[in-house]
């Protein structure tokens, strides 16, 4: 269970760290927050996960105990599949807490900071770097581009810098070497320090100055950062009693009630569907006598990721307030919770109930089908492949 909850968040993060590598190298961010924002979602990703491991790891355990026969030997002497299920219950019991913990709590203040992170980094505020062999704008007055990088950005070569005043005149500053130092005085303004260079003042009346210079300090004033909102401008940041007293509330607006509600319906069904899991796990665990197929894993795992998607969409249409949350993510719920109780009720009380049996059917006609085809390739190019006695010449 736990290798099968590692394995599908490792698959969704490093999905997304591709997108937020190109996102950070793009921005000019430090590497290092691409990991803090991957750290943010986790919590989001492990909504999903969780109830995955849980699925998986029971119905493994149960498929085992099947295919090597221990499973007979149980019911054989007594024990029921209610009785089977109870450890798999406690195990969901904690699981459950975890998720509610998750969906209500962490995940809404995980998705805030992740937000933050995104926010500071396009505004320069985590360091974005200068692009070498670019031009980069800083206080909308100045124009910077940089030919070599080396150290992590603390030695600079090739430096050309155009400055602008209120008054019109320009600067046109280049230099072979340069470096950013702080200042100790203000915490808006980093020094330029350039060495071996040459600046070329063009006030617009008169004939350009040129100057050379050993070492010159040009101070440069950072852009203000703005602070970045409050938490709350998406219902998805909401947590458990905020989300009650939105979504409940006469002072609030009808759109920002249904989405709340929308929100609010939608996690708890993705937290009421665990209790479901280890049923579903179990009918899909037991193959056919006499079989070893597999077909149930892939079908859990389609039906798990389905109802997934199905609750999301539902969220969307009653967040625009076109149908109710109930009808939109209940509906759902009690069609797959039926389908459940039938697929248990079929292998645990059914004599020689098989929930899927027509499915498994209908893939061993196709798997004999793809055997016989690939046989048949693999005659005819042994046939072709075969050398041909050559005829005695006369």
């Amino acid at each position: 269970m736990m290798a099968v909850f590692v394995l599908a968040a490792s698959l969704l993060l490093l999905d997304k760290m591709l997108r937020l590598f190109d996102f950070v190298a793009v921005e000019g961010g430090p590497i290092g927050v691409v990991f803090k924002m991957l750290g943010a979602l986790i919590p989001e990703y492990a909504s999903l996960a969780i109830p995955l491991g849980l699925l998986l790891g029971i119905l493994f355990a149960f498929r085992k105990l099947a295919t090597s026969s221990e499973l007979d030997v149980l019911r054989a002497v007594g024990m029921g599949y209610g009785r089977l299920l109870r450890v798999p219950y406690i195990i969901t019991a904690i699981l459950v807490a975890v998720n509610v913990a998750l969906v209500f709590y962490i995940q809404p203040i995980s998705r805030y900071y992740y937000e933050q992170l995104e926010y500071e980094l396009r505004s320069g505020a985590l360091g974005a770097s200068i692009k070498v062999g670019e031009f980069t704008t800083l206080a909308d007055r100045m124009a910077l581009r940089i030919e070599e990088s080396e150290d992590n950005g603390r030695n600079l070569k090739g430096i050309f810098a155009r400055v602008s005043n209120d008054k019109g005149q320009v600067l046109s500053i280049s230099a072979r070497e340069g470096s950013f130092l702080a200042t100790t005085d203000s915490s808006d303004t980093i020094i330029l320090r350039l060495t071996d260079g040459t600046i070329v003042q063009d006030t617009g009346n008169q004939t350009p100055r040129v100057l050379s210079f050993t070492r010159h300090d040009l101070p440069i004033d950072l852009p203000a950062i703005e602070q970045f909102r409050q938490r709350g401008d998406a219902e998805r940041e909401y947590i458990l009693p905020e989300l009650l007293s939105i979504g409940w509330s006469d002072t609030e607006s009808e759109a920002k009630r249904d989405a709340s509600q929308a929100s609010f319906n939608f996690r708890l069904v993705e937290v009421v569907m665990m209790w479901l899991l280890p049923l579903l796990a179990l009918s899909l665990a037991i193959p056919p006598k006499r079989s070893t197929s597999a077909l149930g894993v892939f079908v859990s795992i389609v039906m798990v990721v389905s109802y997934h998607k199905v609750n999301q969409y539902g969220e969307d249409v009653a967040a625009l307030g076109r149908v109710d949350p109930i009808v939109a993510l209940w509906g759902p719920f009690v069609l797959f919770a039926a389908l459940i109780l039938w697929m248990f009720w079929t292998i645990a009380y059914k004599p020689g109930g098989q929930p899927i049996g027509a499915l498994e059917n209908a893939f061993a006609k196709l798997s004999k089908k793809i055997g016989k085809l690939f046989k048949r390739r693999k005659h005819r190019t042994d046939a072709f492949a075969s050398p041909v006695a050559a005829e005695p010449a006369e």
